[in-house]
């Protein structure tokens, strides 16, 4: 992959649409994605931001929405012609373009870094590893009001340029859609197979090749992209394909371990019928069975094409005893993923147009079977992370009830929260309640050292300040390894190393650390908090106060000398410790604890047991805001019997 340009690159990239002298150059946005299924969807996240935020200061209806869904249709097709053709690490930029003498613009642009392989739609077809071509570039050409390719060292960028001021006038906008009136789903996606059926070629069929597919086409990646299930990306193919443009079709998805078995080979072992759609209901089971028996024989080395397969009429009945059936290799990112399967009846091929808009379609299902399977991936590590970072049973203390909430937020890999009961032996238990800064990896890291050292030390007999001043130790001995780590590696490959005082490496963990030692009559509880919210008692009269002080977060400082507090729960005491996914619950600008809220909440749980004062908290927490909670979720609660 070639340097990132700087700034002044970026927006020099399409020279018929200059800077003009005394521009705003801070009204450019930029970045870098991988090239991979998930980089279209994270560019249109990007470029709605970046007009939602220029949209604030700007004039009135200057940021219309019409703006902002062809925008969104724009870099969408730019950035799935760079992943499907050039296959790198794409950057997207979104400039404003304002001249004096020319219409205020948008300029969106999206650049490659495989400059050799050029953009072309020529139709032919291209052995396996050369780029494949869509019509992308097509719908582009309709949105905006100029657009072109730059070739540059490294890169090359394609570039559009969008009108500010609504100078497209509606007629236009509508026409750019393949409509007579406002363009909804039904419109953008209505136009069937009906318009090719004809042999001559008229004026209709050339208005829908035009203008129609192009929109059903952007419609359809916008809708296969928000998916996450390959599942759901199949059973949506087949709503989108029949009627519009066959009568029928299948989806076979392929084991990623499964390998194919020759070039002429039926559907590999460990490929399964996903999905078989038909416009008749009734005859979508006979039609997967007949599919099922005899599969779609595609020779391995067909990476785009249709390829014609024999027709099933003896499962669609009289009407359907003869016709035209194609199949499609969906291949994202050079892997099999599935095949693709579509029939007409009574034709005896399907019209070129509907071949290559299909061809056109079925890259973007490969696309988002891809990220689909990404997303599994990922969310698979994470639950196996998250198990093994938690444990597998809470410990029973003599003399307490304890209730636990945990709800993870299932978001950027494993939980950052985690909690901890166990014994520790001479009549001890201990309970830990954390919160490392950050999600993922980096959070599995410091649970996967913290938690393991947590139980040793408890075991070996250090108090509880002992315990934390040697995990704080732990976690910054740990993080300088990490850096000097880093550093070498930075040397080796001769690149310059940053000087930071912390980053990517620093390992902050808050932490609520106790132990409890039963005794006739209630227990005796030894805390301390190190950056944690702090914990609070509960009395039978509803009496509620903090029961530690605040102390530095773990990971941060060396020398630190960590303080408990000592103090004992008896029958009806509870102890109610939290992460701050709920103390910092937001509703707009106000968070759940604001003027002692988690104080006022827990002084209504007077009376109740461990469980329901859980639950109470749990469910005032989550009503406390409009939206889900964005933040991971723990409680713990401890009371004396």
């Amino acid at each position: 992959m070639g340097a990132i340009p700087t700034q002044r690159e970026t927006i020099s990239r399409a020279p018929d649409v200059p800077v003009p002298e005394g521009a705003d150059l801070r009204a450019v946005v930029r970045t870098t994605l991988p090239g991979g299924p998930l980089a279209a969807g994270a560019a249109r996240r990007f470029v709605r931001a970046a007009l939602e935020d220029w949209a604030r200061t700007a004039e009135p209806d200057t940021f219309t929405e019409r703006l902002t869904d062809d925008t969104l249709v724009v870099v969408s097709e730019l950035v799935t012609n760079a992943v499907v053709h050039a296959g790198t690490d794409v950057d997207v930029a979104c400039r404003l373009k304002e001249a004096e003498d020319e219409p205020a613009g948008l300029v969106v642009e999206v650049s490659d870094h495989h400059p050799s392989r050029a953009v072309r739609d020529d139709g032919s077809e291209r052995p396996y590893g050369i780029p494949e071509y869509g019509r992308g570039l097509r719908l582009v050409s309709t949105l905006s009001t100029a657009w072109g390719i730059t070739y540059r060292t490294g890169t090359k960028t394609v570039w559009a340029l969008l009108p500010l001021d609504g100078a497209r006038d509606e007629e236009d906008t509508l026409e750019a859609y393949g409509c007579e009136s406002g363009p909804g789903p039904s419109e953008l996606l209505g136009p069937d197979l009906s318009a090719f059926a004809e042999t001559a070629r008229g004026t209709h069929d050339r208005d829908w090749r035009g203008r129609g597919a192009l929109s059903f086409l952007a419609e359809a990646s916008d809708l296969l992209a928000g998916q996450l299930d390959e599942d759901l990306v199949a059973a949506l193919t087949g709503q989108l394909i029949v009627p519009r443009l066959a009568d029928w079709c299948a989806v076979w998805l392929e084991d990623e371990a499964a390998g194919r078995q020759g070039p002429e080979s039926a559907v590999a072992p460990g490929t399964r019928l996903a999905r078989v759609w038909h416009g008749s209901e009734n005859r979508i089971e006979e039609l997967r069975r007949s599919l099922e028996k005899d599969p779609p024989r595609v020779p391995d080395s067909v990476r785009s094409r249709a390829v014609p397969v024999p027709w099933p009429g003896e499962a669609l009945g009289p009407r359907g005893a003869t016709g035209a059936a194609l199949a499609y290799r969906l291949i994202a990112g050079g892997r099999p993923l599935g095949t693709l399967v579509i029939g007409r009846a009574g034709l005896l091929r399907f019209p070129d147009e509907v071949t290559g808009l299909v061809e056109d379609l079925s890259r973007r299902v490969a696309l988002a079977i891809g990220a689909a399977r990404q997303y599994a991936r990922q969310a698979t590590i994470s639950r196996v992370l998250q198990r093994g970072l938690l444990p597998g049973a809470v410990a029973e203390i003599p003399g307490l009830r304890s209730a636990l909430v945990y709800e993870p937020c299932d978001k950027g890999g494993p939980s950052g929260d985690f909690y901890d009961i166990f014994p520790a032996g001479d009549g001890r238990w201990c309970f830990a309640l954390g919160d490392v800064q950050g999600k993922g990896p980096e959070a599995a890291v410091v649970i996967g050292l913290a938690r393991p050292w947590l139980r040793l030390l408890a075991r070996e007999g250090y108090a509880v300040p002992d315990v934390l001043d040697r995990l704080n130790q732990l976690l910054l001995d740990d993080a300088t390894e990490a850096a000097d780590a880093a550093a070498r590696a930075l040397v080796a490959a001769g690149a310059p190393v940053p000087v930071v005082d912390d980053g990517p490496h620093a390992r902050f963990l808050s932490l609520l650390y106790g132990e409890l030692v039963p005794f006739e009559g209630g227990v005796r509880c030894t805390l301390a908090s190190a950056g944690h919210p702090l914990p609070l008692a509960l009395g039978p009269a509803g009496d509620v106060r903090a029961v530690a002080r605040p102390q530095t977060l773990l990971g941060v400082v060396e020398d630190v000398a960590y303080a408990c507090e000592t103090f004992e729960l008896h029958p009806g005491d509870t102890l109610l410790c939290v992460t701050d996914g709920v103390t910092e619950r937001r509703s707009g600008p106000r968070q759940f604890d604001d003027g002692d809220g988690l104080a006022a909440a827990l002084t209504g749980c007077a009376g109740l047991s461990a469980q329901r004062i859980a639950e109470r908290i749990r469910g005032l927490v989550h009503d406390f805001g409009a939206k889900p909670p964005e933040d991971d979720l723990a409680l713990l609660v401890l009371q004396a019997e």
